[in-house]
């Protein structure tokens, strides 16, 4: 057994480990979610979904029961106009609540539904960049043929009812449903479309501060050159908890290569031109002070958890 399977072996979350390339060409590692936390946040978000169409019939049902003396299904004659109204009414609020409910939450900064973030995942763009309204929505419309149409088969099939064609649909869907087990990502046909996938998103708060972290760095002053660098309230914005991490990690391993690529990114993402050879210097003021910004906006109970946020 080699070493790298040996450690897989000991830690089973290291097969779900993976690294992301931002646009930037920044590489995050990040971990793939279980297929059991998936399932579970499913379990909770339809719990949540149930209950709110559940207690939309229940109040439409009442206001037609109250104003038009009749229920719901309308047994004491037709429904008049202001029924009708009702009804459609009752409708769309259904269905803002099957399809808007993942749609809403999942374009939020956080990228997770409730049941999501119970579990500590979210829903990522694997190209490393900001999930957009294209992809969430294939990945939503699909979990249709991926869910809810298994159910409906698994439900009718039996019975003999449509013959063949059910026993063959509940075969064809059953290998949407089964789809997160043939291949290591655990991802969703719906995944694999959008261009998604789920990762953990564990709460964190901001590690320890670098312990090579002089006076000299936390004032943006140059060891090297003298040179001083102070970075303004909009150019520290530009980035979050996440990357401020992520810029920890890349002074912790000391790589040139690393943190010229670095140095680089956040110079054309912020609009400076420092020139080359005084890398560590202008990434330890930036972390420094990136660093002290993040912590004093969560003192005042703002938290940014990333570049997206």
């Amino acid at each position: 057994m080699s070493a790298a399977a040996a450690d897989m072996h000991a830690d089973p979350e290291a097969k779900r480990r993976r690294t992301m390339i931002t646009p930037e060409g920044l590489a995050l590692p990040i971990t793939v979610a279980s297929r059991g936390s998936r399932v579970g946040a499913l379990v909770l978000d339809f719990i949540i979904v149930i209950t709110a169409i559940f207690a939309i019939q229940l109040v439409f049902g009442l206001l037609l029961w109250a104003v038009l003396g009749a229920g719901f299904d309308g047994t004491e004659g037709s429904i008049p106009a202001a029924g009708e109204f009702a009804l459609i009414l009752a409708i769309l609020a259904i269905f803002a609540a099957r399809y808007g409910y993942f749609l809403a939450f999942e374009l939020s900064p956080r990228g997770a539904t409730p049941g999501k973030r119970a579990v500590g995942i979210r829903v990522a763009a694997r190209g490393g960049g900001r999930l957009t309204p294209e992809a969430v929505i294939a990945r939503n419309l699909i979990r249709d043929i991926e869910l809810f149409m298994p159910i409906l088969f698994l439900l009718l099939a039996p019975s003999g009812e449509q013959g063949n064609a059910g026993i063959a649909g509940l075969v064809w869907f059953g290998i949407f449903m089964a789809f997160p087990f043939f291949n290591k990502d655990a991802l969703r046909a719906g995944d694999v479309i959008a261009g998604t996938w789920v990762v953990e998103a564990p709460r964190t708060r901001l590690a320890g501060t670098l312990s090579t972290q002089g006076a000299a760095a936390s004032e943006g002053t140059s060891t090297l050159t003298g040179a001083r660098y102070q970075f303004g309230e909009e150019e520290l914005s530009v980035y979050g908890e996440r990357e401020l991490q992520t810029l920890e990690r890349i002074l912790r391993e000391d790589q040139g290569e690393a943190l010229s690529a670095v140095h680089a990114t956040i110079c054309r993402k912020i609009g400076w031109d420092p020139g080359a050879g005084d890398e560590r210097a202008f990434l330890e003021a930036f972390y420094a002070q990136l660093r002290a910004k993040l912590e004093s906006d969560m003192r005042f109970g703002k938290r940014k958890a990333d570049k997206f946020s």
